[in-house]
């Protein structure tokens, strides 16, 4: 990766997008524009269109006459493959125009994004695609008359809404295994972070993927998401993002044709530190990396810190130093640790819940305030708050936001206890050398991801999913397909 390359694709103008239906850029039915504001300096960057509810019925309508017509999901899996494989490739030659167009939408670091977003896309699309004409059907255990046959089937036309802070990696989370089985698959990107998303499916289509089969509307959520999310036409909806649009998706589903909907909501998660933690200053850089990279935009992001008491000054001094040689900057800059907040209103919600902490008792150790407001971007400070008690607000809701609170623990259950007192369970950590130990606590802490000695990290091969209020179903690894799959019997008389 080169500064002056990323210089160059900087300074590029960004033309204006269109809804993607049918394997043509189409403008919305009224004309409508939404500008995009970049969070680098606050200034517009491009335009999308602004979906109706009628582009995004014609979206679903092209999808669905795809998927009937099988140009998708009748080809082979060596033909499909072929594609996906190809896509993949595309995707990687055009890593940094990708990478550097999402950092100008969304204000992720560069050396985060580069890696986080065209990198793990393409690398899931890849996975995915090696794995398609792996996925036999079953032979049932039966008498010797009776033919049990189990067929693996694609459900037909995917509905995805994808969040802004990882727009690819999460856009092919639920791609790569939709399209693998043969469905096809309306996309509805965040109207915050559209730009690289809208870009990497024209290289879908670049790739040889048939018109109609992945079409893509930009818009508001509350017109073309509540339009995707009431069709008819649509068989399964795949969401991440917040717990009131979740509930509100489950909410359209029931109005409409009882769709599967599988949610990945984010949580509260938490990074639990015991004193034999194998290396204390290890441990301490990357909670602090564990919460603070991406401005702490990242689903998983380890947002409470649950300390041993014997401990806990000292770690959190640690935690405090590592955060404070964390530089929040330009995200496109290289030497950039932390990038921008995403929008001026994510700004102002991660401030005001600083605000709570801090008339709920809890103390600022470092940061709570915004920075580099001159620049017209949005930035804030890493800021680590102690004294959060476990049923204060910055420990039962998500801030979505570059903000740590720490709250101690004297013993194995204390730590249980704490871990297990929010509504969320999407991931956690413990750092000991007690193997007994970590085994219990992966077991006890109620969550779908449990790290053992680091935070994150973890790839492809193994799945994510949430408990609670978390959400359902899981995304990456062998087991996404089974959201994108009907069985069938056939049940044959000999």
């Amino acid at each position: 990766m080169d500064q002056s390359k990323i210089e160059a694709l900087r300074a590029q103008p960004v033309a204006a997008f269109s809804h993607l239906i049918e394997g043509k850029h189409v403008p919305a039915s009224d004309g409508g524009m939404m500008d995009i504001l970049s969070p680098i300096d606050g200034q517009v960057l491009t335009q999308v269109a602004k979906g109706t509810a009628a582009d995004m019925n014609a979206a679903i309508a092209s999808a669905r006459a795809a998927f009937e017509d099988k140009r998708w999901a009748g080809q082979s899996p060596a033909a499909r493959k072929k594609v996906l494989l190809k896509w993949a490739d595309l995707i990687d030659a055009n890593a940094l125009e990708l990478a550097v167009l999402g950092v100008r939408d969304n204000g992720t670091e560069i050396g985060m994004a580069i890696k986080a977003e065209p990198g793990s896309a393409a690398g899931t699309i890849r996975y995915y695609a090696e794995a398609l004409d792996k996925i036999y059907g079953e032979i049932a255990p039966t008498s010797s008359d009776i033919l049990g046959m189990i067929h693996k089937e694609p459900v037909g036309v995917v509905g995805a809404i994808i969040p802004w802070n990882f727009p690819l990696m999460i856009g092919a989370w639920k791609l790569g295994p939709a399209l693998a089985m043969g469905n096809s698959v309306v996309l509805k990107p965040s109207e915050t972070a559209s730009l690289s998303l809208m870009r990497m499916a024209d290289l879908a289509l670049e790739a040889g993927l048939p018109p109609g089969v992945l079409n893509a509307v930009t818009g508001q959520g509350a017109v073309v998401g509540e339009a995707l999310g009431l069709s008819m036409d649509v068989d399964v909806l795949a969401f991440t993002g917040s717990g009131s649009t979740g509930r509100r998706l489950m909410e359209y589903a029931a109005r409409s044709n009882m769709k599967r909907v599988y949610l990945e909501l984010g949580g509260k998660s938490p990074n639990i530190i015991f004193a034999d933690a194998p290396d204390l200053d290890e441990a301490a850089k990357v909670a602090a990396g564990g919460i603070f990279r991406n401005s702490g935009q990242v689903c998983v992001a380890g947002s409470r810190l649950l300390v041993e008491a014997s401990i806990h000054d000292s770690f959190v001094d640690a935690v405090t130093k590592a955060a404070e040689n964390m530089r929040v900057g330009d995200p496109l800059d290289m030497t950039t640790a932390i990038g921008a907040v995403n929008s001026e209103a994510q700004l102002k919600q991660n401030l005001g819940f600083v605000g709570t902490a801090v008339k709920e008792g809890g103390k600022i150790v470092t940061g709570g305030a915004r920075i580099l407001e001159n620049t017209g971007g949005y930035y804030m400070e890493p800021t680590i708050v102690t004294g959060v008690t476990e049923d204060a607000t910055l420990a039962q809701r998500e801030v979505f936001g570059p903000v740590l609170g720490v709250t101690p623990f004297e013993d194995d259950d204390g730590a249980v206890h704490i871990a297990n007192s929010t509504v969320y369970g999407l991931a956690g950590a413990v750092w000991t050398s007690n193997l007994s130990r970590a085994h219990r606590m992966v077991r006890d802490v109620r969550t779908g991801v449990m790290h053992v000695n680091t935070y994150g990290g973890a790839d492809g091969t193994v799945p994510l999913g949430g408990v609670g209020q978390s959400g359902n179903g899981s995304d990456k690894s062998l087991h996404a397909i089974e959201k994108y799959i009907n069985l069938k019997t056939a049940w044959i008389k000999l």
